[in-house]
């Protein structure tokens, strides 16, 4: 047989192409022997599979665990998340229910900082903590923020809203709105030394919905119509 010109490639595809070849071969396959990943020692072809279905193996359970994990954190976010509305809904009192929020915001998901400023609120609630002075810019911001900020503490007006705004290096900023046709009315600040608490790059989809369940909650605050 003229080896000339054959490439592996060539055998490769004649051995995947002819499925009975080790069968009438059967002998080569005991005699084939293989490098071992695990060692330089040499292993027979069946064990060299064993090995790679063993470590596919580990593989397939490193993802599961994986998932379980994932599973697990989500089940605990929610139950954090179920707690603090929960908190929301028992307040009784219009004018505690900004406290409540921001107070059990950062017990349940143990953020260091966080603070709140309405506008606009009915005439009864002015005066308060929540309602004091926010600058027209600061108002204006707010309202061009389609989904939360995420990002350095670049000096923003709400970064004041803090107990030590110093100490913060990583903020997100959260509008509060009845919905996106509607200005905002608020903003709920969040807080952290940890430069990579509140990323540019993290996903906002939870900040979305604590915005959205915040702003229901205060919606107790506004005028009536």
């Amino acid at each position: 047989m003229n080896l000339q010109g054959i490439t592996e490639d060539d055998i490769a595809n004649y051995l995947a192409n002819t499925p009975g070849f080790f069968e009438r071969h059967a002998e080569l396959l005991a005699s084939i022997h293989l490098t071992s990943p695990h060692g330089q020692r040499a292993v027979s072809l069946q064990e060299r599979q064993m090995e790679m279905l063993r470590d596919k193996h580990k593989g397939l359970e490193m993802r599961i665990m994986e998932m379980i994990r994932h599973g697990q954190e989500n089940v605990a976010i929610a139950d954090r998340l179920h707690r603090w509305t929960r908190a929301l809904l028992l307040t009784h009192d219009p004018v505690e229910v900004p406290a409540v929020l921001v107070r059990e915001l950062q017990h349940q998901f143990l953020i260091p900082q966080a603070g709140i400023r309405l506008w606009g609120v009915a005439e009864a609630f002015q005066g308060q903590p929540f309602s004091q002075a926010v600058s027209a810019d600061a108002q204006s911001f707010t309202s061009s923020l389609t989904t939360p900020y995420c990002g350095m503490n670049s000096g923003f007006e709400a970064s004041g809203w803090l107990d030590d705004a110093a100490a913060v290096t990583s903020m997100a900023l959260i509008p509060l709105r009845a919905d996106l046709a509607t200005p905002a009315f608020g903003m709920l600040v969040l807080g952290s030394p940890d430069p990579t608490r509140f990323s540019a790059d993290m996903g906002t989809d939870f900040l979305v919905r604590i915005g959205d369940l915040a702003s229901a909650g205060l919606s107790r605050l506004l005028p009536t119509a």
